[in-house]
């Protein structure tokens, strides 16, 4: 079959047009408005089925630079490590350590239900782990650390193309259902949002400093350009030093595997507080900006390189533990996150991005609560708790559930 590969300018400009398309769409399809689809999702989609198409006829198979792909999705992290302010912590510390309570608590349920499944169906009883939250709640990063692990050191075959592919359903299956569940929650209890457009953040600044922090001009953009570059490449070393830490958990070492904005993500924080600290003014509707833009460039691009023959190939079994997760993400993310999120506008902002990063990554979590607070009003808070949650604390817990499992599973098989 003949392959075309894209540099990263192909690559880019590919999902620049697709964006279009998703924007056009979702502004004159009123079922894709309705449903709070983020634009770059819908575009994305469409390329992935149409390569499909092309790829099953034996047309062609196209395969992308993933450069452009992880620039824009670590400027994207970096910008929301700038909103990560002592203030706002100390506002929302509380919903931090219950959303991140809940997530361990879906993490564990995952892989129960998984492990159950595959017995039912006489899988290796890890193996079922692959459609747990090993590609669930870690995506295709998690997925794609062990699930060669599992098929090199522990001789379960097909472990890596099961937890790719769910990876992928997941990406999937999170971006298409986080909209529809906040928009039912929100329309059905009346729900509001009770801040203005700029957020909390900047309610006690002063005129002349909100003036600064809200200015979009060349030299405010220039500098929020400047802090996420610096922020991004010093960020690089931190993630790799914590790709290094190790730990024993009940005689087994675990080696974290964090993505690479992880570092970005701490070193804007900490750059946020210490210019909190000395009173500089920072950039913030310019970062947030460079943010927007970042996500919706980087999201296109992960979309439309989905490899969705990856999910035509696999066995009738895998179809229904996947569709057994996303069951249990719906009633989960609709009843229990919600309710015990304080069950306000907030926590169903919330519930759209729990199924986002629930099924497989964090950046379709925050497109999904981008996609619903652009219709519906901003919502803090959410941006606040699930960055921290999604993006660096429950990977920690989740490694440490998922090699209980694997040592412990062989018990009961």
């Amino acid at each position: 079959m003949p392959q075309i590969a894209l540099n990263m300018y192909q690559t880019a400009a590919i999902a620049m047009m697709l964006f279009v398309l998703g924007r056009f769409l979702t502004n004159r399809v009123e079922f894709l408005r309705k449903c709070c689809i983020p634009a770059p999702v819908v575009g994305g989609l469409i390329f992935a089925i149409v390569h499909l198409c092309l790829y099953m006829a034996g047309v062609v198979e196209f395969t992308f630079d993933s450069n452009v792909k992880d620039f824009f999705m670590t400027l994207f992290f970096t910008s929301v490590g700038y909103t990560a302010c002592f203030r706002l912590l100390k506002k929302g510390g509380k919903k931090v350590l219950t959303f991140l309570l809940v997530a361990i608590v879906m993490v564990i349920l995952q892989n129960i239900l998984s492990s159950i499944l595959a017995g039912v169906f006489g899988w290796d009883l890890r193996l079922g782990l692959c459609t747990g939250s090993i590609p669930m709640v870690g995506g295709h990063g998690t997925a794609g650390s062990y699930g060669p692990m599992m098929e090199k050191d522990l001789g379960i075959a097909g472990a890596n193309v099961i937890a790719i592919a769910a990876a992928t359903y997941g990406l999937v299956a999170g971006s298409l259902m986080g909209g529809p569940t906040a928009r039912g929650i929100i329309n059905k209890y009346n729900l509001k949002s009770n801040e203005t457009e700029d957020g909390v953040e900047l309610d006690d600044m002063s005129a002349a400093d909100r003036e600064k922090a809200e200015r979009v001009d060349v030299e405010s953009f220039t500098n929020a350009a400047i802090l996420l570059i610096v922020a991004a490449g010093l960020g690089t070393l931190l993630t790799n030093l914590f790709n290094s830490a190790q730990i024993d958990v009940f005689g087994t070492t675990i080696k974290f595997t964090f993505p690479t904005y992880i570092g970005s993500m701490v070193i804007a924080a900490i750059i946020r507080n210490v210019c909190d600290a000395k009173n500089i003014v920072m950039p913030s509707k310019a970062l947030d900006t460079w943010g927007n833009v970042s996500l919706s460039i980087f999201l296109a691009i992960a979309l439309m390189s989905v490899s969705l023959w990856q999910l035509a190939e696999v066995a009738g079994p895998m179809i229904v533990m996947l569709i057994a997760q996303t069951v249990m993400m719906y009633f989960f993310a609709r009843f229990v996150v919600y309710n015990v999120m304080g069950h306000d506008y907030e926590a169903a902002v919330m519930t759209s991005a729990f199924c986002g990063f629930g099924m497989g990554a964090t950046p379709n979590a925050m497109a999904n609560m981008q996609a619903v607070t652009k219709r519906f009003g901003p919502a803090p808070q959410a941006f606040f708790v699930v960055p921290l949650v999604g993006s660096l604390f429950i990977d920690f817990f989740n490694g440490i559930i998922i090699t209980v499992f694997l040592n412990f599973l062989p018990l009961f098989g």
